[in-house]
């Protein structure tokens, strides 16, 4: 270990109390998520329009437009651009690599389905290559790798232009209908 000061030590540890305005835009933030509650929780909205990630009608999604090709080899590749602002910062001028994380397993679950057995995630693997900077158009690449009786395995990339920021390898396991609706029966409850 270095006898050198971490200028990082306590970084995720407040280090004096919210001041009054802080409390304020604390309480201001709170009213905000319940009103996103509400919002979501509208019976009759469909699946895509209460995502998180691409939901028309969800207020914490940074939406993602999502487009799809097929290539000369006949493998279909999916698109999702989206611009991340400052609510989406993890270190100083980028966007956290949580975010990052939750717009891959979207887009890698838009891949998946693209075989007309869709699933669910059962392993998400992320290897980050470059900070992903925030208030930038930014480029998600999916696409189908293999398949396996009921596990699709999806590869996809993240970039800004020219820079790599980050790689992404989706397990997914099809799903039988009857758990999506039982999945569904249970929200509903």
């Amino acid at each position: 270990m270095s006898n050198q000061p971490n200028n990082f030590a306590g970084f995720h540890i407040r280090q004096a109390p919210m001041t009054d305005e802080e409390k304020e835009r604390a309480e201001r933030a709170q009213v905000i998520r319940n009103e996103i509650e509400a919002n979501v929780s509208l019976a009759g909205a469909s699946f895509l329009d209460r995502s998180p990630i691409i939901g028309a009608i969800n207020p914490i999604a940074m939406p993602m437009t999502i487009t799809t090709s097929i290539d000369e080899n006949g493998r279909i590749n999916v698109l999702g651009s989206v611009t991340f602002g400052s609510a989406y910062e993890g270190p100083p001028g980028c966007v956290h690599g949580g975010i990052i994380a939750a717009y891959f397993d979207e887009v890698c679950g838009v891949a998946q389905s693209t075989t007309g057995n869709p699933g669910m995630t059962v392993n998400l693997t992320i290897d980050y290559r470059a900070p992903t900077p925030l208030r930038k158009p930014l480029e998600f690449r999916a696409f189908v790798a293999s398949t396996e009786k009921r596990k699709i395995i999806t590869s996809a990339s993240l970039h800004h232009g020219e820079t790599l920021c980050a790689e992404a390898t989706g397990i997914f396991v099809s799903m039988r209908p009857e758990i999506f609706e039982r999945l569904t029966q249970l929200r509903d409850a």
